[in-house]
């Protein structure tokens, strides 16, 4: 047992070092644990968050942790296998006043939590997909549409939530295709009306010359000419570390907070794209804003108690 830190941070991206700033300047002993592979890697610029925008992902991280450090918060380099609660005034397990966090070669003890610890896109199995990931298969018309504006544009509806993809990536292109393997005729209407043409063939890979997707390729060998193709993922929560907490969950699985990212669990809060899949980069930085606010003020209102109880 290396050190007792007033709050834990699990995720070094935009949500977590936010978070990790802001308890540093509020003089909080803040320890940010990342294992240094943010889900925006692959993308070549960070949009939609303003005086950043346009910024490499790379670059706005290593900012944030100079940052974060520059207020004396610490940032290492590991991962989180496991959360335990326990009371760090006598040590017992299982009760409220702390947590223990085991690293993979250490254990941290810390009165609250803060996980940040994002998603991971879930892709259909298409040969050649996850290669162009982020670079002209893209999964975000907000986050990539501006790059590839008024060129052909392609929608891989390969699940429901592809026809919203459709209507909005419609925008940014008067050449957009919708490859139709799931489609209701509700979602058909929609396009239509909005003027995106369907194609009712399986895909089976894409055709990339020169570093560039040239086109997709059709189960019957027939290629259709796309520059880009958005791909709505499936989103898979990286909440592996809370696991043994007991955390509520809403319908959807994920876990649910509260609107300042509180847990059902007393000291644990959740942020970023971990309970919400939509939130933008600028977006999970303010909701880490946000806990720590809520952070700092549970702490205080804690240490109030134990000087009534002296």
């Amino acid at each position: 047992m290396e050190s007792q830190e007033d709050v834990v941070v699990i995720g070094g991206g935009a949500g977590g070092l936010n978070a990790a700033l802001i308890l540093a300047r509020a003089r909080r002993r803040v320890l940010v644990v990342d294992r240094g592979n943010p889900r925006n890697a692959p993308a070549r610029q960070v949009h939609g968050f303003v005086s950043r925008d346009g910024t490499p992902p790379g670059e706005l991280l290593a900012v944030g942790r100079a940052e974060v450090e520059r207020y004396g918060g610490r940032i290492v380099a590991d991962e989180v296998r496991a959360v335990r609660r326990i009371d760090i005034r006598s040590g017992e397990a299982e009760s409220e006043g702390g947590f223990e966090v085991e690293l993979s070669d250490r254990t941290v003890r810390t009165r609250r939590v803060i996980a940040a610890t994002g998603l991971r896109d879930a892709l259909p199995d298409l040969p050649g997909l996850r290669e162009r990931w982020a670079l002209d298969v893209l999964h975000c018309p907000y986050c990539h549409g501006w790059e590839v504006r008024d060129r052909p544009l392609g929608v891989l509806g390969w699940q429901p939530m592809a026809v919203h993809q459709a209507l909005l990536v419609r925008q940014l292109s008067d050449d957009v295709v919708f490859f139709a393997e799931v489609l209701d005729d509700e979602g058909r209407a929609k396009l239509a009306a909005r003027g995106v043409r369907i194609v009712d063939a399986d895909v089976s890979g894409l055709v990339v010359k020169d570093d560039e997707l040239r086109g997709v390729r059709l189960a019957d060998g027939t290629t259709v000419a796309r520059s880009a193709l958005f791909v709505p993922p499936r989103f898979v929560p990286n909440d592996a570390p809370l696991a043994g907490l007991g955390c509520e969950r809403d319908d959807s699985g994920r876990l649910r907070v509260d609107p300042g990212g509180r847990t059902s669990v007393p000291g644990v809060w959740a942020v970023g794209n971990l309970v919400e899949p939509g939130a933008l980069v600028v977006t999970a930085a303010a909701a880490g804003a946000k806990a720590a606010l809520t952070v700092n003020t549970d702490l205080v209102e804690e240490d109030l108690r134990e000087r009534e109880r002296v």
